[in-house]
């Protein structure tokens, strides 16, 4: 399992990354003593399981749980606490808290209560893996009927739409190689832009270059609403779905002022994240 801490206390970060560490049960991914940090950094990383304080100096833990909770459902969240408070005991797990951990902090407590929360998870995943295949075997049938190759360019050009960059002349590019790409099933995508160009009779770095003016008005425009709203629905879909989070962050920072140069838009990468997210969406 992935985990990530938050907590003010840096020494409690310690000592918990310390237990999961030498008990084996699983990596710690990130930690953050600063509560706005570390609702960003969840959202981007999207651990299986955060250890949350509870009382924190900005915003309590409920609180962050809460706002997580509405983009990420799958995350399981345990409670580090000295709250006896039974009301806000029970207000944390009406907002989905699984268990508490009480402080100070208890190394077989700690042990027991994410080993719990570990196979819970599994269970869970085995579950949902299961009922995923009776789905799709179900709906197979379906999508060969009516998820035509025509349907998917349609999709296709509804994405590139969102995120802006329509009007843009290597959209045009981007449209008829995804076209071709579909048509033929499968194949690499290097070929399938090196093959586009030879149709064409154009030089593949100036069609790299038009598609990469496209491709970078698309990441502008979806850093721009991300530098708006963190929580931005189109955000939070398009963000990780087509784009690397890197270069995400970077065009972020450069809206923000805090970096003189943006994300760099990989042509491939966008191109074969378009095709995957359309089939996934």
């Amino acid at each position: 399992m992935r985990y990530y801490i938050v907590d003010d206390s840096l020494s409690i970060v310690k000592v918990l990354n310390r237990i999961v560490e030498e008990q084996n049960l699983g990596e710690v991914i990130g930690f953050s003593i600063d509560e706005e940090t570390a609702a960003v950094e969840i959202m981007a990383q999207a651990p299986d399981i955060v250890l949350i304080d509870y009382l924190m100096p900005k915003k309590d833990g409920v609180s962050l749980v809460r706002e997580i909770k509405k983009m990420k459902p799958q995350i399981s969240f345990i409670m580090i606490s000295q709250v006896s408070n039974k009301e806000m005991i029970a207000e944390a797990y009406k907002e989905g808290v699984e268990f508490f951990i009480s402080k100070p902090i208890n190394l077989i407590e700690v042990v027991s209560v994410l080993r719990n929360v570990n196979e819970r998870m599994k269970l869970k995943n085995m579950v949902g893996e299961i009922c995923e295949i009776f789905e799709v075997e179900k709906l197979i049938p379906q999508r060969l009927q009516t998820h035509s190759k025509q349907q998917q360019m349609k999709d296709i050009k509804y994405h590139l739409s969102i995120l802006g960059m329509i009007g843009e002349t290597g959209t045009c590019d981007i449209i008829k190689i995804c076209e071709e790409q579909l048509q033929k099933g499968s194949g690499d995508i290097r070929e399938g832009i090196s093959c586009y160009c030879s149709r064409i009779d154009e030089d593949p770095k100036v069609v790299k270059q038009r598609i990469r003016r496209a491709v970078k008005k698309g990441l502008t425009n979806i850093a721009a609403m991300g530098v708006e709203d963190y929580y931005n629905e189109i955000f939070q879909t398009y963000h990780q779905g087509i784009f690397d989070f890197q270069s995400i962050r970077a065009e972020m920072d450069y809206l923000r002022g805090k970096n003189t140069s943006g994300g760099k838009p990989n042509v491939d990468k966008f191109i074969e994240g378009l095709l995957l997210f359309n089939e996934i969406h």
